[in-house]
């Protein structure tokens, strides 16, 4: 026990005399006397961070207003006894990606119902390819959910770049301090604390730009699954309907 005092009485002299001599420092003061090299890492990081920050709170917004156009449009499309009825009202909730399903259904089966029509226009209106109406739905399903994912994968590119980032600048940060070492031929705290300082700061900035990147990315992921379900099922309901009426 007295030699463990005596080793962090030693320490903390070593810590107040590299403070007195300008070595310590708050972590800006580390930022600002970093090397060009650390000041490169930190600025990559950053930008990383607010790109990942602004493109999860767009999402975010973006998939409110989805969600608040496509339980409009379902309540629409449920109530209406007519396809042109829910027709109508597609332009006011163009942000919803059922709309978009709809309306490649709708003009799918428009021309089906109008070639045939033209070959027999006593004949009752008839669904002649039902396959390539259920084609049609899941083409369009394709397109909007291509939408959805839109630029969420910069999520995923954040949250697993920027811890090796932030370890390529904790690296190069030691090497410097084992630099220092060498050419100081010295291991006071004074000479090392601060290189391995400002290399820890990338590491930290790496793990902060990371870990929101990874809990939008799994929510957001999550949030079009469950879109991606609701397209499905209302597919599965838009040909219950063709069929039962148009066949």
């Amino acid at each position: 026990m007295r030699t463990l005092g005596y080793y962090a009485i030693a320490l903390q002299t070593q810590a107040v005399g590299a403070s007195e001599t300008g070595t310590g420092g708050s972590v800006v003061e580390w930022i600002a006397r970093s090397t060009p090299l650390s000041k490169t890492v930190l600025l990559i990081l950053f930008l990383f961070s607010v790109a990942s920050w602004g493109i999860a709170l767009h999402k975010l917004w973006e998939y409110r207003r989805l969600e608040r156009q496509t339980s409009s449009f379902l309540d629409v499309f449920r109530r209406s006894k007519k396809f042109s009825e829910v027709q109508s009202v597609c332009r006011s909730l163009a942000h919803s990606p059922l709309v978009g399903v709809f309306q490649a259904g709708y003009a799918e089966l428009n021309a089906q119902l109008r070639h045939g029509a033209e070959v027999d226009e006593s004949a009752r209106p008839t669904l002649r390819s039902f396959e390539a109406l259920d084609r049609a739905l899941l083409r369009a399903s394709s397109v909007e959910a291509n939408k959805l994912e839109h630029r969420v994968y910069l999520l995923a590119t954040t949250a697993s770049l920027t811890p090796f980032i932030g370890l390529f600048g904790t690296v190069m940060g030691i090497v410097g301090a084992f630099q220092a070492i060498g050419a100081t031929g010295s291991t006071e705290l004074s000479v090392i604390a601060t290189p391995i300082g400002e290399s820890l700061i990338a590491t930290a900035a790496g793990l902060f730009a990371a870990i929101p990147a990874v809990y939008f990315y799994n929510h957001l992921t999550n949030k079009i699954k469950l879109h991606l379900s609701t397209m499905e099922d209302f597919s599965l309901e838009f040909l219950n309907i063709a069929e039962r009426n148009f066949t």
